[in-house]
């Protein structure tokens, strides 16, 4: 089978009977168990049972939906029944299994969509960068060469798409750990809206940012979960580019700290926008830029909320046991003012409002990450070396999730050295399906 089949492709040839999902399913088993620290749990009892019964109702006639008897994989902050959700912590690990399912594992599986397993992550899902001392780091497969990256907090998600371990996988995202690891790999990451898709079931980092979204290797698959996560019944169609704006704020695409291959890769795919009739428009846009000096002089609103939830570990003895990254960061956390926690939140609320004003119906377009997958080993050895790459990394990301904006990165292609790029759409908060055909219009541009 061909590792860089989509999900939606998948879900053809089940169609067309040239596999089924037995098959299918014992393929990405085997290369699950083979791909070094990117799964921390396989549920391949449930997940044969599933395939089986899906491969039933294929060959009856009656799928569940076009994903039926696709194998998916989660990222483990999210529920699974009879698993124990250990959010990449090895203090969790003697947790008791999981009673139910997530909602969004529950829809998955009312869809026919067969659960893989519980993907590895950063610790508590606290960092951009994808490193984890308990269950390993996943290293990014595009670089056989020097051990990289895999970005995060969503790293087993995005090396299991990229390795051709899973044709799809669900990550969470509060400052950028879905798009970072797209971005990192080569891969569509979606984050959607705070609230599009139900949190139940769904292992906390901050409850004012949280938000849920799949990597996959097309924006058609990340269309077509978001059907059946949100509900939605009528399909999107990709939106005619010729009556389409955007807006490139040349003052992020020409600072300093975007690498030259990030940035010539966005501007041939704006060029190419261009070329097809899309309107160009490079301003700068206040609010972005206003958000990016509120985290650098107030600090990260996930932050303190973060703590909140783990506070009570953060005061016992079990406190030794955790990743010193994500303690030190925790722990900075207490310094963390109320009133600035207050500024950010009532900033947040009018910059929401603004950034939808200034964009006036155009979607933004910046570098998802300023810069490629940088190397694992000095980021292990070197603590402030890997806060500086963190932030480095998550900076234009975090953006987004300050206004609550849904995104989509989409690769852009590689630098000189073979690493991919990418670049972010993204629109004012609640657009989700808006940002997605949008989105889908460039796919089927570049397919074109």
């Amino acid at each position: 089978m061909d590792s860089a089949i989509t999900a939606s492709e998948l879900g053809r040839a089940f169609r067309a009977g040239t596999t089924n999902p037995v098959e299918a399913l014992e393929h990405y088993l085997a290369k699950a168990e083979t791909t070094e620290h990117v799964f921390i749990a396989l549920t391949a009892e449930r997940a044969r049972a599933e395939a089986a019964a899906s491969a039933e109702r294929w060959r009856q006639g009656a799928p569940r939906s076009a994903l039926d008897g696709v194998p998916v994989a989660w990222k483990d902050l999210f529920d699974v029944r009879g698993t124990v959700t250990t959010a990449g912590a090895a203090v969790f690990a003697s947790h008791a299994p999981a009673e139910r399912d997530a909602k969004l594992v529950d829809l998955a599986s009312q869809a026919g969509l067969v659960c893989l397993g519980k993907t590895n992550l950063v610790e508590f899902a606290y960092s951009g960068i994808g490193l984890n001392p308990h269950f390993g780091t996943p290293r990014n497969p595009h670089d056989a060469k020097v051990a990289r990256v895999p970005g995060g907090s969503s790293s087993g998600s995005a090396v299991a798409v990229a390795a051709g371990a899973a044709p799809v996988a669900i990550g969470t995202d509060t400052a950028g750990s879905i798009r970072v690891p797209a971005a990192f790999n080569g891969l569509v990451g979606f984050k959607s809206s705070s609230r599009r898709y139900a949190q139940d079931g769904v292992f906390p980092l901050s409850r004012t940012l949280d938000s849920l979204g799949p990597l996959a290797r097309s924006v058609e698959d990340c269309i077509a979960l978001d059907a059946i996560f949100s509900g939605r019944t009528a399909a999107l169609a990709p939106v005619d580019l010729a009556q389409q704006r955007f807006v490139v704020d040349e003052g992020i695409l020409h600072d300093a700290r975007v690498e030259p291959g990030v940035r010539a890769n966005l501007e041939a795919a704006v060029d190419e926008l261009r070329r097809r009739g899309a309107r160009i428009e490079l301003r700068r846009v206040e609010s972005l830029h206003e958000v990016l000096g509120l985290i650098e002089h107030l600090g990260w609103l996930a932050a303190p909320e973060a703590l909140v939830v783990h506070e009570a570990l953060m005061a016992s003895p079990d406190v030794e046991r955790l990743d010193p990254r994500v303690r030190k960061r925790l722990e900075v956390a207490r310094n963390f003012t109320a009133s600035d926690y207050v500024k950010l939140l009532w900033a947040r609320e009018r910059l929401i409002e603004r950034v939808r004003q200034e964009l006036d119906g155009a979607v933004v377009i910046l570098p998802t990450v300023a810069h490629v997958a940088p190397e694992l080993a000095p980021l292990e050895r070197d603590m402030d070396l890997f806060f500086k790459a963190n932030f480095a990394t998550l900076r234009l990301t975090m953006v987004g999730s300050f206004l609550d904006m849904p995104g989509v990165a989409l690769p852009t292609g590689l630098d000189a050295a073979g690493l991919p790029t990418s670049f972010l759409l993204s629109v004012p908060s609640g657009e989700d399906e808006r940002i997605l055909s949008v989105a889908l219009a460039i796919e089927v541009l570049r397919k074109g």
